[in-house]
């Protein structure tokens, strides 16, 4: 079974806060991430892969990418293909 993080978790271990997290994830530049049903609640959990992904995202923003440009190039970087959207940086 796969490690999974809460979306405090992820904002602890990321720096970002849970506003930027439901944005991202509202506008498409994060995948849904699972979710654990808890009475009539429903909780974010990341996996590994998800934490990877806005890692990378947030250390392309942090160097001048646009979010947009950084979803972009975090999934180009992480499917192995290095060259793509490396025109997206701001």
């Amino acid at each position: 079974m796969k490690k999974t993080y809460s979306i405090g978790d992820l904002c602890r271990m990321t720096g970002l806060t849970e506003k930027q997290l439901r944005y991202w994830e509202a506008k498409g530049f994060i995948p849904e991430p699972a979710r654990i049903v808890c009475g009539k609640r429903a909780y974010r959990r990341y996996d590994e892969d998800l934490v990877e992904l806005i890692s990378k995202m947030k250390e392309l923003i942090d160097s001048g990418y646009t979010v947009s440009a950084a979803a972009r190039r975090a999934k180009a970087i992480l499917s192995g293909d290095q060259m793509g959207g490396d025109d997206d940086a701001q």
